[in-house]
């Protein structure tokens, strides 16, 4: 086999490796952003709850004074009563306690709706905050866990990139730059298996002499569409794989 093949392709698994890895500590800020998202819903939901309590509180204080107001007329039409010297008058003086009493009690009806939508509110609050809690302690769980792995996924990283090193300095820099070349351009993927006549990289046929040569690996070779490098496993190798 070819001295630069062997190192070419043990280059091609361990950069397979440190990409899958790189992507996987590349993906761990949206996987957070993801699981952050029941998170926002909480917070929103529970603003938008406060919001409406905070209003009902307003409206509920605003009704509870019209209340006082109302009250503090009868007690000064009733007072006014023993002052009245006919009967016309008197009549009404009464029917006006009567509008008065109607619209108390209509107010409160408002006041006591009003309480019951605040009761039920600061359930619907309570509830919120119980949520906002339990997606925060779920997100701190999942942020630990996704350090943990991020921790691992690091140190195996290094390890690869130690080994990588060694495993360069066995190519030429000609085939190097070209082998960087195609891992960019081939997306992670620069040195395949030919199988069948059958470039693994492109699936695209290649010349049936080339594949002969390539299954010989006593030389560097290329597919002629997608120019990754190439080469041929036997099958007792790829038993051994």
């Amino acid at each position: 086999m070819n001295l630069e093949l062997e190192p070419l392709i043990a280059l091609q698994s361990l950069d397979k490796q440190i990409l899958a890895l790189q992507e996987t500590l590349k993906n761990i800020p949206s996987k957070i952003r993801s699981v952050e998202k029941p998170l926002l819903d909480a917070r929103l939901k529970h603003d938008s709850q406060k919001k409406i309590h905070e209003s009902l509180l307003k409206k509920k204080k605003e009704t509870e004074f019209l209340l006082d107001e109302i009250n503090d007329k009868i007690k000064k039409e009733k007072e006014r009563s023993s002052q009245i010297k006919t009967n016309r008058e008197y009549q009404a003086h009464l029917k006006g306690i009567e509008n008065l009493d109607s619209e108390r009690l209509k107010i409160e009806d408002e006041l006591l709706v009003l309480m019951e939508q605040s009761d039920e509110i600061i359930k619907e609050l309570k509830k919120a905050e119980n949520a906002i809690k339990e997606e925060e302690k779920a997100i701190e769980e999942f942020r630990k866990t996704l350090g943990d792995e991020a921790g691992v996924a690091e140190k195996e990283l290094d390890s690869l990139k130690f080994k990588r090193t060694a495993i360069a300095e066995k190519i030429g820099k000609e085939v190097y730059d070209l082998y960087m070349k195609q891992l960019e351009s081939g997306q992670g993927l620069a040195v395949v298996e030919v199988k069948d006549e059958i470039c693994q990289g492109c699936y695209m046929n290649i010349p049936p002499q080339l594949y002969v040569e390539v299954r010989k690996g006593d030389n560097l070779y290329n597919c002629p569409q997608c120019r990754r490098f190439l080469y041929f496993l036997p099958e007792q190798e790829k038993e051994k794989a």
